[in-house]
């Protein structure tokens, strides 16, 4: 199946679907159940999740938090660049390169030539290189602690189409910021939400684990390589972005020993999916490590950890629904969207989600 294309994983979506703002309570939004084996589709609510899982299961997820990634500022006279001041410069973080240099996704991209010096307020960035893929190397210029900064300037990278729906005041609101992290985010330096995981709440945790039901955390920093668009005609032809993960010893212990007494490890979500398999890939087994993910799986694929996979609705022709489609297969996946899309689901980031089993 090398000549797939990307647009066999196109589909049409109503704008209304597109979710603005997350359900009143996180474990209250819709669950879409797919069953692999039976072909079966089934409607829940995502607090119905514990019907589904138990003790044969073991539920590993990403522990990655959210950064105020997305700094805002002007472009100042350069004279490297004899680029004249004043223009709005946008930069979104997306991972530490060395020293005070990260890899960061500018805009206007073009426009931010090598040797442009952005005023950002508390920092001072200058455009070291072109990285290409709207990445630049920026070097930061500050006086202080980075992080502090950060969080005193930086936003929380909320995604562009959500942003576009709301107001000002709707889009730093606290509530909707808290609700863009899951509640067990505790390692920073994501610069998007693993939202497979936002519908999560303490409560619901803990009586999984009174089921019986083993968890485990990886942590990978979501960055390009999760929403990277797909720009190649054949999708054998795109090229993932790397993505920072890293595997405790506990958790490689957890995984081995369910892999070895048959457990069901179900993932929550891609993140997760793309750091176990590529461990795995490279390593034999899941080890304790710290390293980067650039696998791309779409089908077919000989998935080698994961036997579920709990996921939000994802974009047309995007990656990520290229792996669910790997998962589940193509045709039943977009039999599903089409379920959810009559159903009327809500879709993406703050909208409701899927289990595949």
């Amino acid at each position: 199946m090398n000549d797939l294309r990307t647009a066999d994983f196109d589909y049409d979506l109503p704008d209304d679907l597109i979710a603005s703002k997350p359900s009143d309570k996180r474990d209250h939004s819709r669950l879409l159940v797919l069953d692999r084996s039976r072909r079966t589709i089934e409607h829940k609510h995502f607090y119905d999740i514990s019907d589904h899982l138990g003790s044969s299961d073991i539920l590993v997820l990403n522990d990655t938090k959210v950064i105020p990634a997305r700094l805002i500022g002007k472009k100042t006279k350069s004279h490297a660049c004899r680029q004249a001041g004043g223009g709005k410069a946008e930069i979104l973080l997306l991972k530490k390169m060395s020293g005070n240099i990260w890899e960061c996704m500018v805009f206007p991209y073009k426009r931010l030539k090598e040797g442009t010096q952005i005023d950002l307020g508390k920092f001072t960035a200058v455009i070291k290189k072109d990285l290409g893929d709207s990445r630049k190397a920026i070097e930061f210029f500050f006086e202080g602690d980075f992080d502090s900064l950060l969080k005193e300037i930086g936003r929380i990278p909320l995604p562009p189409y959500i942003v576009s729906k709301l107001t000002e005041a709707e889009s730093t609101d606290p509530f909707l910021l808290e609700r863009y992290q899951t509640v067990y985010a505790e390692k920073a330096g994501a610069s998007a939400a693993p939202t497979a995981g936002l519908h999560f709440t303490p409560e619901l945790l803990a009586g999984l684990k009174d089921k019986g039901v083993e968890i485990a955390y990886i942590t990978l920093h979501t960055g390009m390589g999760t929403f990277k668009p797909v720009t190649a005609d054949m999708v054998k032809d795109h090229k993932m972005a790397s993505e920072e993960y890293e595997i405790t010893a506990e958790t490689a212990s957890k995984i081995n020993s369910a892999l070895k007494n048959g457990k069901r490890p179900v993932a929550v979500g891609t993140t997760v999916t793309r750091c176990l398999e590529d461990c795995l890939r490279k390593n034999g087994s899941i080890v304790p490590i710290k390293d980067s993910a650039d696998i791309f799986i779409y089908p077919p694929f000989d998935f080698k950890v994961v036997k579920g996979l709990i996921t939000n609705f994802h974009f047309p022709k995007s990656t990520l629904l290229m792996l669910v489609s790997a998962f589940a297969g193509k045709g039943f996946i977009l039999e599903a969207y089409r379920e959810a899309i009559k159903e009327r689901y809500r879709f993406f980031s703050f909208g409701d989600a899927m289990m595949i089993l």
